[in-house]
């Protein structure tokens, strides 16, 4: 360092002092949307890599999950069974006595809120939800932490990409419902609308709320993940469903105030 800075002066340049620059921090600097899916798709790598070490071809066996598995549909059978509620989802009330899980669902769509443009001061309103249900029941029942990684990847792609193909991108799976919300503001989802899955229809009414984990994964805009719910059947339920659970949300919120919204607007979510 001193013969270096002997030689500078000997040429009659000044010297000095270091400029300071920036600590580039390069985990940092990836976008959420490019660390996400990514750790989807190097999680899917591992996952196949296993499975080819697996004995047997995985059975799509729901019996053994308990929340926070996913949007848990479930049904009313003869004989007593009881899930557990592990401490994640201590803030819902458990599933009742006599049901049994019938199917896992990814959801892909968007929380609708409306604005009173008069008074920017004043909160969204929620006016419901529309959303795309993808079939996760094997992926969980095999592999539980890639269909929470693929909620999160999935909310980084455009709806139109998975609507055109009828499969859930960043994956392979399915169409298996829809939800939305009826006129009368009901929340319902419709199981029926797959040719190979006929699971029934369930019109349902709100039975529990808690606030997602404070470390949930926010949304696309930054926003805060939606809470997690426990809804139950309302008259009109068919295939013997029974409740439903959205837990594992991603997104979704509004903002806190409607100052800069229009009078209507829409906020991506994905949710198991």
């Amino acid at each position: 360092m001193h013969a270096s800075l002997l030689f500078l002066s000997t040429l009659g340049v000044s010297v000095w002092a270091a400029p300071t620059y920036p600590r580039i921090d390069a985990d940092a600097s990836v976008p959420d949307s490019i660390r996400t899916v990514s750790e989807y798709f190097n999680l899917l790598a591992t996952k196949v890599r296993e499975s080819r070490l697996q004995d047997a071809v995985p059975v799509c066996d729901l019996s053994h999950l308990s929340l926070p598995a996913g949007t848990v549909i479930l049904n009313r059978t003869h004989r007593n069974h009881r899930t557990d509620k592990p401490p994640a989802a201590s803030g819902l009330p458990p599933p009742s006595e006599g049901v049994t899980l019938k199917h896992i669902a990814i959801g892909r769509g968007t929380q609708n809120y409306t604005c009173n443009t008069n008074n920017p001061s004043e909160a969204p309103k929620a006016v419901g939800a529309v959303a795309t249900l993808y079939n996760a029941s094997c992926i969980v029942a095999t592999n539980a932490d890639l269909a929470t990684t693929l909620a999160r990847a999935s909310l980084h792609f455009q709806l139109s990409q998975s609507e055109a193909t009828q499969k859930l991108a960043p994956s392979n799976l399915a169409i298996s419902g829809r939800h939305f919300f009826t006129g009368d503001g009901t929340p319902f989802f419709n199981l029926d609308v797959s040719a190979a899955w006929k699971l029934g229809e369930i019109p349902c009414g709100k039975n529990g709320s808690m606030p997602a984990p404070a470390d949930a994964p926010k949304g696309l805009a930054g926003e805060t993940a939606v809470p997690w719910l426990k809804l139950n059947a309302k008259q009109g339920a068919t295939g013997g469903l029974q409740e439903v659970y959205r837990v594992q949300t991603v997104g979704g919120s509004a903002p806190t105030t409607c100052d800069g919204m229009p009078a209507s607007f829409e906020v991506q979510y994905a949710t198991e």
